[in-house]
């Protein structure tokens, strides 16, 4: 099926995205699990093989250092994170090392990634893929976010994990760096549109899902942004920023001071823009800030992500940038995922 654009690709077809630029942690050594339980914020040590999740790694305060996947696979616990903090993470990880039996790799250079995401990636993907349910698309398409499987394309060893980063049905493939190359070819021979930067940013705030560092910077509390239900466990014991989270939903009954809101433009607007209240000639008080935008399907209007003070977050709640220009408070995320494209 032919298709006009790479984000009509991952709509209706299958497209595919490098992921080389992003860090690759590996953790092993037996206490690997019980180690990352007392730092990050969601229940690693529930994680059995072929399980994974989404965490936050927080400061004392409550506030973001890092966001990532976290995958439970064969050798060991693989962390999927920024490039921006790679190297801080991999030497905080190191430096509370204590007597654990706990080494930290960087793979970020050995190993690659790429997604392949649509409707039809789960099919192109099973005819590549050998080993332990990798040539079953019914049994991929049955994978829960983050949930994984090794198998192997050709003779190189991959790694496939579920992701709905998104929108859309899609797979995130890990595998040795010489082998990514072939790999990404191969999905193209077989229909994979290649996806731009633009488009993939466009489906990820379609999908209402902050990025790391744009949407979740180091001011960020997990409870503006919303993302509490992925990464956030309710239940595990003591980990880095708890009493900030715990005094925040049980003294505050959730109240944060802002929230993460989807927003939806007129006119041209980028991220960073100031956003103002929409108080007709009353001088205007600052509102909050864009944090990504993209332009719509279709062209024209923009939409995007940011931060709004609480009593401002309705749906429906209009503001304007600092330099005029009007905006909407949207509900996320913008476009259900079962939706299909706009012709």
């Amino acid at each position: 099926m032919a298709t006009e654009s790479p984000y009509l690709a991952a709509r209706q077809v299958a497209a595919l995205l490098d992921l080389t630029d992003r860090g690759r942690l590996l953790l092993t050594g037996a206490d690997s699990a019980a180690y990352l339980q007392g730092l990050l914020t969601n229940d690693i040590e529930a994680l059995s093989p072929g399980q994974g999740c989404y965490a936050v790694y927080l400061t004392p305060q409550g506030r973001m250092i890092a966001d990532m996947s976290v995958l439970r696979i064969e050798d060991g616990i693989l962390l999927d994170v920024d490039a921006s903090v790679t190297d801080a993470l991999r030497e905080r990880l190191e430096e509370f090392i204590f007597a654990e039996d706990v080494e930290v790799e960087d793979r970020s250079d050995s190993w690659t990634s790429l997604v392949c995401c649509g409707p039809e990636a789960a099919a192109m993907l099973a005819g590549l893929l050998d080993g332990e349910g990798g040539g079953d698309a019914g049994r991929l398409e049955g994978l829960a976010e983050y949930a994984h499987l090794s198998a192997k394309v050709d003779s190189a060893e991959v790694v496939v994990a579920s992701t709905r980063t998104f929108g859309v049905p899609g797979f995130l493939l890990y595998l040795e760096t010489d082998a990514g190359g072939t790999l990404s070819e191969r999905l193209v021979e077989k229909g994979a549109v290649r996806l731009s930067a633009d488009a993939a940013e466009l489906l990820r705030i379609e999908a209402g899902r902050p990025v790391f560092p744009a949407d979740l910077g180091p001011d960020v509390i997990p409870l503006e942004a919303g993302i509490e239900d992925r990464a956030i466990s309710m239940t595990k014991g003591c980990y880095v920023g708890q009493e900030v989270i715990v005094r925040i939903l049980h003294r505050g009954g959730g109240r944060v001071v802002r929230r993460l809101v989807g927003l939806r433009f007129e006119d041209e607007v980028e991220a960073g823009d100031v956003l103002v209240a929409d108080q007709g000639e009353q001088d205007p008080d600052e509102a909050g800030t864009v944090t990504s935008v993209a332009t719509a399907a279709g062209g024209g209007e923009r939409i995007g992500l940011g931060y709004v003070k609480r009593d401002l977050a309705e749906v429906g709640t209009r503001l304007r940038t600092a330099t005029g220009h009007g905006g909407t408070v949207v509900a996320l995320p913008f476009r259900p995922a079962s939706d299909s494209p706009a012709s």
